[in-house]
This record gives C-alpha cells, structure tokens and sequence, in this order.
C-alpha cells in the first residue's frame, strides 16, 4: 500500500525559511511525477512545484520559482521542497502526490493529508 507523509510545515516569519519533506513508502513504480501542492483558505488547490523520478525533471509556478526548490530523497523515494524567502501569501496547506502511468491505461495518483504552513510575523 502506497503512503505519502509530509513533515516540516510550521510558523515561519517573513523572509524566513523552511524545509517540507514528503515519505513516500510501498513505491514499486518504475517512474513517478512527485508534486507539490498547496490550498490556501478559500482558494483552489494549485502546484507549486514538480520532479520526475528517476529522471529528475523539474517544474515550478511562477510565483515559487527561485525562491522554492524541489530535490528527491537520497536513495530513496520522496522529495523534499526548500522554501525561502517566505512571503504571507505561501502560507497554506501543502500537499505531496504522486502519479505513475507505470499501469497504464491506469492512472496511479495518491495523496499525503498535508502540512500547514504559516507565514506571519
């Protein structure tokens, strides 16, 4: 059974930096797109930043890019997301998924129940 956790959301202030990290246990696909998301209060879910596993590809929103990297796990599945310079509107819920067409026409898509992230002085 495939399981997404994510760690290392808190209170940051301003400008402040944080580390999420996302585990992901019971991978047996060969290649995997790991996603970050994020849901701010009243607001729709969006992507804030992506990497394909094993080939390493990366994407970012515009409004991350070159604050927010996204890295996988050393030896083993998962990533973690460096955010610095934080800003108040990068407070949310941030959340891990993983997609794998390794079954296709199936479509393999999970989700790890989030971490809050809140960015205030």
């Amino acid at each position: 059974q495939v399981q997404l956790v994510e760690s290392g959301g808190g209170l940051v202030q301003p400008g402040g930096s944080l580390r999420l990290s996302c585990a992901a246990s019971g991978f047996t696909f060969r290649s995997v797109t790991m996603t970050w998301y994020r849901q701010a209060p009243g607001q729709e879910r969006e992507l804030v930043a992506s990497i394909t596993i094993p080939g390493g590809s990366t994407h970012y929103a515009d409004s991350v890019r070159g604050r927010f990297t996204i890295s996988r796990h050393n030896a083993k599945n998962g990533m973690n997301l460096q955010m610095n310079s934080l800003k108040p509107d990068d407070t949310a819920v941030y959340y891990c998924n993983a997609q794998s067409w390794d079954n296709f026409p199936s479509l393999s898509d999970y989700w790890g129940q989030g971490t809050q992230v809140t960015v205030s002085s």
